[in-house]
């Protein structure tokens, strides 16, 4: 099965019936069991309320933190990675000085990653995605709620309030 997206069906009181069945006759065999399970697609304003409080909690960091985050978008991945929803990879360089050209070499092509020398070791971490593809409903709220904790910390506030003052504006 190739197909990436869940795909829609209708319940007719009888049988799953495909929204796209050309979509379908492509992606499944006539004859095979599929086991289905129910998809919950999250909200859109729930997606926007995230990139709300987030806009909200650059404007306000610390003048000591505001420089390690240029955008949104840098405090929001670095807080994804401190919530430890990441992707890893580890580099034995053979040396530390290789070690911490490897690790120069990283942190120009992607400004996004947490790069860590640790002796001859180079540790890359990069953010998982918060899409739709890649997160479904309750994995995204998760990492919302865990980086809306972290993000918090670093301004002085509570959770509750940073969403708060977040839906206010939205």
């Amino acid at each position: 099965m190739s197909h990436e997206r869940p795909m829609s069906f209708m319940w007719d009181g009888d049988a799953m019936i495909p929204r796209s069945p050309r979509l379908a006759d492509k992606t499944y065999v006539v004859g095979e069991v599929y086991m289905l399970v129910p998809h919950e697609d999250r909200s859109p304003a729930s997606h926007s309320h995230e990139f709300a409080w987030l806009k909200d909690a650059w404007n306000n960091l610390p003048e000591k933190l505001a420089d390690n985050f240029p955008t949104p978008e840098h405090l929001r991945k670095r807080a994804l990675i401190d919530a430890n929803y990441y992707d890893e990879m580890i580099i034995d360089a053979g040396s530390n000085a290789a070690a911490l050209r490897v690790a120069a070499g990283f942190r120009q092509i992607d400004d996004f990653a947490l790069v860590i020398v640790r002796g001859v070791h180079v540790i890359r971490r990069t953010a998982k995605s918060q899409s739709r593809r890649a997160m479904n409903k309750q994995e995204f709220q998760e990492s919302k709620t865990a980086i809306m904790e972290i993000v918090s910390n670093m301004i002085g506030v509570k959770p509750n309030e940073l969403a708060d003052e977040a839906g206010q504006a939205a």
